[in-house]
């Protein structure tokens, strides 16, 4: 199976991030491969393109996989899966992350070993370089993974594992299509879970107890943690700023906390 990087051309009437265009996309395309992927490693195509009005048996299998492994698949115009792809793509085409996931199940099960027991959760992180520093960050304090939302999240493209220096392909990564549901499956297994916010209410992250193995959300650039993903958590921190100062990005605060958990771990 080829996967193919190509930049992203001008013009594309497919609606991406300036973030998007900055970053390499990595295509499968062609029925068998496209096919094949989705049976092999589903959890690692973010969507699936189909040239429009094309019904045939191929299609059909593809869009059934699709919907059996919840991917999420569209109908484009052949000009754009042109511009996704400058080749014989055979009107379908897989857009994939540049890693692999793991099952989160499987994450929860290992992460205790880890030298650091902390897996990061990141509700709806949309900046490609924020993700690469906090996996950057995590694995190199020992930490035991990353949990990243499947919809509303940054694109897992080649930037952002070239931004976390190649974390990203060492760190386990699960992907979740729920984070909320995924946090109860956390909580099931005992983990502690924590959410960074300012304000009163927080916990200080530095007088605070610091329970392991422990989830730790960080939320969204602009609007921090959902309400509803807040109300699971168990505790949230916060960091004690020495002056008056409004906040830190969501890439630096998660490394303050993961070396506090870190030093705790002596």
């Amino acid at each position: 199976m080829q996967f193919f990087v190509t930049p992203q051309p001008t013009g594309s009437m497919m609606q991406n991030s300036d973030q998007d265009k900055k970053d390499g996309k990595i295509y499968v395309v062609g029925n068998k491969p496209v096919r094949e992927l989705l049976l092999d490693d589903p959890a690692r195509v973010d969507f699936v393109a189909f040239r429009v009005g094309r019904h045939d048996k191929g299609v059909e299998e593809i869009l059934e996989l699709c919907r059996v492994a919840k991917v999420p698949y569209r109908s484009v115009s052949a000009k754009d899966l042109d511009f996704m792809y400058r080749g014989n793509h055979q009107g379908v085409a897989a857009r994939c992350a540049a890693l692999s996931y793991v099952p989160l199940l499987t994450m929860l099960e290992t992460a205790p070993d880890a030298p650091l027991p902390l897996i990061i959760a990141l509700d709806q992180v949309q900046d490609t370089g924020n993700v690469g520093v906090l996996a950057r960050t995590l694995y190199a304090l020992g930490g035991a993974g990353l949990i990243v939302c499947q919809h509303q999240g940054a694109y897992l493209g080649a930037g952002a594992v070239r931004s976390s220096a190649g974390a990203l392909n060492k760190l386990p990564v699960a992907k979740a299509g729920n984070l909320a549901a995924a946090l109860k499956d956390c909580a099931n297994y005992d983990y502690t879970l924590y959410y960074a916010q300012t304000g009163e209410g927080s916990l200080n992250a530095y007088e605070a107890e610091l329970k392991t193995p422990a989830v730790l959300v960080l939320g969204n650039e602009e609007k921090g943690v959902r309400p509803g993903v807040a109300k699971l958590c168990h505790h949230s921190l916060s960091i004690p700023f020495r002056r008056e100062f409004d906040s830190l990005n969501v890439a630096q605060a998660g490394a303050v906390l993961v070396s506090e958990f870190s030093r705790r771990m002596g």
